[in-house]
């Protein structure tokens, strides 16, 4: 009996530590991802003004998993016929249960020159290459654009915002949003408080603004063109190569079929009470956790069952959070129920949600790293 984990992203890598826990001695677990370690993926921005954060937000995967059998691969495809998975380096992997959990990459919608003239941030070398972009082409004057207006946008905004205060450089930052405000997915309140700390911290914002093309020094937008040194883009989401470039729907049980479930921002969801699940951090480390349940409980049926049982149904996902928090430079914005906060109490609590999740995960020494970067940024 073999159970695959795909990715070890926040949902991988919550899900298999928790496999670990539950799977019957007898079944074999093993974690896929293209690098030998997990990435704290909502704390990448921090790269871009302080390199050194790096190592607290990569931890080894053979420092956080015991028992699975780690493999360093590319998934290139999932024959759920088959049962089979495709690398491409090693040989394909039979599974009985498996959960895709390779996360969503960068969306261009197709807009001339954009993915050619931009730079992503999803991993630590985008941040890097960021950073090295800002000081060569921007340090002694210049315009960074940064398109999309969502948290991730919000956060490197905000990032570069500090580093040009911080080296006392004559950039400008512009946040462009296609939809009528900063954070649009959010309540109104969160919003606002989200655009007054950008504009607090010298981030100019465009919203209802549609990028249309992109050269190697304009964006063209339906309100006029917007010369550019530096295009950082974070406006949208895709599905992995290996899923055909799409986010697959699943309904609250996030199995694709009875063996092959999808987990985090790899798949579109419903929850329970048939509300969208939004693509985030929180949202796929708690559908982990439901996943991880109903496959130890199939897994475990399977292995002990005499075939005459009915098998057990899996447990739906309910989505619910406590609130959301952004970092904006040296400040941050949180809101938890109805009530938002700003300034220090916000900062302290993006403090604690990065240390939260490493420390989850057995990488106690990093947490405490991270605090030290958030606190003393």
């Amino acid at each position: 009996m073999r159970v695959l984990v795909l990715g070890a992203g926040y949902a991988g890598l919550t899900l298999a530590r928790d496999l670990e826990r539950r799977l019957p001695v007898d079944a074999d677990l093993t974690v896929v991802n293209d690098s030998p370690h997990h990435l704290v993926q909502h704390e990448v921005h921090r790269a871009i003004r302080r390199p050194a954060v790096a190592d607290a937000i990569q931890v080894p995967l053979d420092e956080a998993l015991d028992r699975a059998e780690v493999v360093v691969d590319r998934v290139t495809g999932v024959d759920r016929d088959a049962r089979t998975v495709e690398l491409a380096e090693g040989d394909a992997l039979d599974y009985d249960y498996c959960a895709v959990c390779l996360g969503a990459e960068t969306a261009y919608y197709g807009i001339p020159g954009l993915e050619a003239n931009s730079v992503p941030l999803k991993r630590v070398a985008d941040a890097e290459t960021i950073r090295k972009r800002f000081f060569d082409d921007c340090d002694e004057g210049g315009t960074v654009v940064v398109g999309g207006a969502g948290l991730s946008g919000v956060q490197v905004a905000g990032e570069l915002a500090a580093l040009r205060d911080e080296e006392g450089a004559h950039a400008d930052i512009v946040l462009v949003e296609q939809l009528d405000a900063v954070a649009p997915s959010f309540d109104e309140s969160f919003q606002r408080a989200v655009r007054d700390e950008l504009l607090d911290r010298g981030v100019e914002i465009r919203t209802e603004t549609t990028v249309e093309s992109v050269t190697d020094a304009t964006v063209a937008t339906d309100t006029g063109d917007l010369d550019y040194d530096l295009l950082v883009w974070t406006g949208g989401i895709a599905g992995d190569d290996a899923m055909g470039g799409e986010r697959p729907p699943v309904r609250a049980d996030l199995r694709l079929d009875r063996r092959t479930f999808v987990v985090g921002d790899a798949a579109r969801a419903v929850d329970a009470d048939g509300e969208p699940v939004p693509a985030s951090a929180s949202a796929a480390l708690r559908e982990a956790k439901t996943v991880a349940r109903n496959v130890a409980a199939q897994v475990e049926f399977e292995l002990d069952g005499d075939g005459n049982d009915f098998a057990p149904r899996p447990d739906p996902y309910r989505f619910e959070v406590p609130g959301w928090i952004v970092s904006v430079g040296d400040g941050a914005v949180a809101q938890v129920g109805p009530s938002i906060f700003r300034g220090k109490a916000a900062k302290a609590m993006k403090a604690t949600v990065g240390a939260g999740h490493l420390t989850s995960v057995g990488a106690i020494s990093r947490a405490v790293d991270l605090v030290d970067e958030e606190l003393h940024a």
